[in-house]
């Protein structure tokens, strides 16, 4: 019998926050995805054996530029890629410090307020980190 956790696509990505350099208020970072046009946290497939936790900071960095401090887990995604399920890890994170750099994968981010994230995001199960975000940071 197949082990059925071969056949699922093994993901990890953070939602990125920082605190507005101008106002102080919460943001969220979203990038969009030039070859899907979506908007989504920034996340990504993990590398043979990588441990969650460092792909996710590794896809932080690549997509967005920022480094990050990793915080509280979020939930866990799942759902059906061509037919294949796939698993993404989630975690709270907030961005330290860098450099946005348009690249081939990502090439536009977004600072926004919790609310505005929720609206900009494509998928509704994104929309749903944002409320776990904001129940991890106990803002809610």
């Amino acid at each position: 019998m197949a082990d059925d956790t071969i056949d699922t696509i093994q993901a990890a990505g953070c939602v990125l926050w920082r605190r507005s350099p101008v106002d102080g208020e919460l943001q969220i970072c979203l990038v969009h995805r030039p070859k899907y046009d979506d908007w989504s946290h920034p996340k990504g497939k993990l590398k043979r054996r990588e441990d969650p936790l460092a792909g996710a900071l590794r896809e932080v960095e690549e997509e967005t530029g920022y480094t990050a401090v990793l915080g509280a887990p979020l939930p866990l995604l799942r759902y059906l890629v061509a037919g294949r399920p796939k698993e993404v890890r989630y975690w709270a994170a907030e961005a330290t410090d860098g450099h946005f750099t348009p690249n081939r994968e990502v090439d536009r981010v977004l600072w926004l307020s919790p609310a505005e994230a929720r609206d900009r995001l494509t998928m509704p199960r994104d929309r749903d980190l944002v409320g776990a975000l904001l129940a991890a940071l106990h803002l809610t």
